[in-house]
């Protein structure tokens, strides 16, 4: 018998008032397993993440989290079962320092003694952090406040990380060393769910992938598929 996923969410709907987020979203994240969300700029990406963590109400739909329907759960409650997202935009308290923005990642945590070893992984994941802890968050680069956002959600110890456009604005250099932490933390067991723009990117680390068009789920598949399917990609991801 085929385990249940970690996470399923079926016919996912989102309105801002009149507006339509997304319409008709199913997608499921097995355990250990890393999958990318892809589709252009307003395919509804950040939308469905935001509605898996909490930050904007379904008007429909169901999103099942290891057994239980959390889709109309307030925000830090969803991030204490274990579900955590790094968001697009960073969002970062730019006036403290690198560390006190960690450990407020560490709230949320039942067991507060656990902030010190889980700022320790962090520091040895993104040594340049550790580097920059005494810095103010508002002075880091760019790639610098990527690698903080991430490591602020991986302080609530999750069992599913979310990250949105992990790439977006980045140099090369920095987008190689963020996407080797997260193969590694995928390596560790924590699986990982991917909002991409970069179709390359995400389908390399991906085990399986949805397609998103204007607020629909329109494909779905392993990742490899997707990626030698030219159609697919010139039709529902813009790419050449």
């Amino acid at each position: 018998m085929t385990a249940a996923p970690l996470l399923r969410v079926q016919n996912l709907a989102v309105r801002y008032g009149d507006l339509v987020g997304v319409s008709d979203i199913s997608l499921a994240v097995a355990e250990g397993a890393v999958v990318a969300l892809l589709g252009s700029n307003g395919a509804g990406k950040t939308t469905t993440l935001n509605a898996i963590a909490g930050l904007v109400p379904p008007a429909s739909g169901t999103i099942d989290w290891r057994g239980r329907d959390i889709a109309r759960r307030p925000a830090h409650e969803i991030v204490r079962s274990g579900l955590a997202l790094s968001p697009e935009g960073w969002r970062l308290f730019v006036q403290q320092t690198v560390e006190q923005n960690l450990r407020l990642g560490a709230t949320v945590l039942a067991d507060r003694a656990r902030a010190s070893e889980l700022l320790a992984r962090v520091y040895e994941l993104f040594p340049r952090l550790a580097e920059r802890r005494r810095q103010r968050a508002g002075t880091l680069s760019g790639g610098e406040r990527q690698m903080l956002a991430l490591g602020r959600a991986l302080m609530s110890d999750p069992k599913l990380l979310m990250l949105d456009e992990p790439s977006l604005g980045l140099a090369p250099a920095v987008v190689e060393r963020m996407y080797e932490a997260l193969a590694k933390l995928n390596r560790e067991g924590l699986p990982l769910l991917l909002a991409e723009q970069s179709v390359e990117l995400a389908l390399e680390i991906a085990d399986h992938a949805y397609v998103l068009q204007t607020g629909r789920t329109v494909l779905a598949g392993p990742a490899e598929e997707l990626a030698g399917n030219a159609e697919v990609q010139r039709i529902y991801l813009g790419v050449a």
